[in-house]
């Protein structure tokens, strides 16, 4: 009911007889044979095997005229111990008598009416003239119920009335069933609910003590079960005693014990616990901490003070104080230093450490740690940058400057410079080749680098005519050197090398002297002169005459 950790064993277990546990399981079965009303049907006997085992349903029940005829966890329905103790299965002063109550033996009952007129199975017709019913010898009706004949002329017969006078119901012929709510009466008493689901039988209502008591019964009022600790506010306090209630129920209140963490204990009220929380071993203060206890003569406990020696402004209630420092949250170190408190206490002041990166340890305050800021691998300063450090003696750190080798103007202090160049300067590609150097800086990161270092040297690009692109390095763009050719017209051109990156290898051979080459350019190729006749023919040229 209550899933609180105060509440630990708090649950109950129900039986499906109602017997109701709290904290443990609940021990059922006794005798199923012994409820109200039997379980076993009228005429039958009723008999559990197993009293002892929290064992349900195997109680058996007997008939009486007819030991063989049994059956487990349920009344036999085919027992038939005597048809006349039927109310009204006669006529009204008529005797009946059945000689076989076997189960095989229904409606053979005889019904006899004073003046001998017998009828076997049904009530005999018996009245010739006037006849009062209800006066019968015994009655017709129950004796809790009124009895009416309507008419007591003629021959009517089985025609008066019963009623119920307590509850409900009536019947015409026949004793009444009458539905009493037995929780009418109350018997239940204070402090418990009363529930009646089965009105035509008797002793069956149930009793169900109200929270915060716990405890059900059938047919009785309910033993309440109520455990005094669980109450709000608890009994004992909320100041460290222990609650216990041995006996729970109504006739054991003010039973419950209430026990010191010490070991005096009260019964029905708090007990008296506390001389002086501060005398305890050892102290609940710390050890740099004053213990105080205002109220030592009342029930009081946790009302204890302690206050830091070191700062009598720093105190706790009901324990230690806190009184710690970390002195390094001040940042008492130098630049670079490693600041460590070992002790955080107020009582352990410059106690803190300072560490260099180079190993230098000072107590209490903040390390000489400098040499030399531009001596430390790596350099602080790029790679092709100039580190210098202005003041290596003093206690100063993130002075030192780097420069530029490129460009002495550019630098910076504490911390590398951003020397711009343009590695395409140096025409590091071949011959054809575009160069691009997307990153200029020294420093600037380049997001297509594979390494990702911030350096962004060696980020240019070579990219070949034929579109062959390589990345800080020239591109092997070459097939053939020799187409187009390079060479003159008269002349062969031959590359020796075409599948390795290597250019200007080609040689120019003039066709018309094999000897006359060239390599990486056109050959000097000298025509051959024509040489002077031998003999000269004339023809067709007129004669000259010398005159005489």
């Amino acid at each position: 009911p209550v899933k609180t950790v105060k509440s630990v064993g708090d649950y109950t277990c129900t039986c499906a007889n109602g017997v109701v546990a709290t904290g443990a399981s609940a021990t059922c079965e006794t005798d199923e044979c012994a409820a109200m009303p039997s379980p076993c049907g009228s005429g039958q006997t009723c008999t559990d095997p197993d009293k002892a085992a929290n064992k349900l349903h195997d109680f058996e029940c007997v008939c009486d005229n007819d030991m063989t005829v049994k059956k487990v966890d349920g009344p036999v329905s085919a027992c038939v111990v005597d048809e006349c103790a039927t109310a009204g299965i006669c006529g009204m002063g008529q005797t009946c008598k059945d000689t076989n109550t076997a189960p095989s033996s229904l409606n053979d009952f005889t019904c006899e009416c004073m003046n001998g007129v017998m009828a076997v199975g049904k009530p005999a017709i018996c009245e010739s003239g006037n006849t009062d019913e209800c006066a019968a010898m015994p009655p017709p009706c129950g004796s809790d119920q009124d009895c009416t004949d309507p008419n007591t002329t003629g021959g009517s017969l089985n025609d008066f009335v019963c009623s119920c006078r307590t509850g409900m119901g009536s019947a015409v012929g026949a004793v009444a069933t009458c539905e009493v709510n037995e929780c009418d009466t109350n018997p239940c008493g204070a402090g418990q609910d009363c529930t009646d689901t089965k009105l035509t039988s008797t002793s069956d209502y149930e009793c169900t003590c109200r929270s915060p008591k716990t405890g059900k019964a059938t047919g009785m009022a309910a033993t309440c079960e109520f455990d005094e600790c669980s109450v709000t506010p608890p009994p004992c306090g909320t100041m460290g005693q222990t609650c216990t209630d041995p006996v729970k129920t109504d006739a054991s209140l003010k039973d419950y014990t209430c026990e010191c963490t010490n070991g005096v204990k009260a019964t029905g009220a708090m007990a008296t616990c506390e001389t002086d929380e501060c005398a305890a071993t050892p102290s609940p203060c710390g050890a740099d901490q004053t213990c105080s206890d205002p109220n030592t003569a009342a029930n009081k406990l946790h009302d204890f003070e302690c206050t830091c020696k070191s700062d009598t402004s720093l105190k706790a209630v009901d324990g230690p104080a806190t009184c710690d420092k970390d002195e390094c949250k001040s940042d008492p170190c130098g630049m670079g230093q490693t600041c460590n408190d070992p002790v955080k206490s107020l009582n352990s002041l410059k106690d803190f450490t300072c560490t260099c990166a180079n190993g230098v340890v000072t107590t209490g305050a903040s390390a000489t740690c400098e040499n030399d800021e531009c001596a430390a691998m790596p350099s602080p300063c790029g790679a092709d940058q100039t580190c210098s450090d202005p003041d290596k003696a003093a206690n100063k750190l993130h002075d030192f400057e780097c420069t530029c080798n490129s460009d002495m103007s550019i630098k910076k202090v504490d911390g590398p410079a951003t020397c711009d160049k343009d590695e395409c300067k140096s025409d590091p590609c071949g011959m054809g080749q575009t160069c691009n150097d997307p990153v200029k800086s020294l420093t600037s990161l380049n997001c297509n680098d594979p390494v990702k270092s911030l350096n962004s040297l060696k980020d240019f690009t070579c990219t070949c005519a034929n579109g062959v692109v390589t990345t800080g390095t020239s591109a092997t763009c070459e097939n053939d050197e020799c187409s187009p050719s390079p060479c003159g017209a008269d002349q062969t051109c031959t590359d020796p090398d075409t599948a390795a990156n290597k250019l200007h290898d080609f040689e120019c051979v003039c066709n018309s002297d094999n000897s006359l080459k060239a390599t990486d350019g056109p050959a000097r190729c000298v025509a051959t002169p024509t040489p002077p006749p031998t003999s000269c023919t004339i023809s067709n040229v007129p004669a000259r005459v010398t005159p005489v």
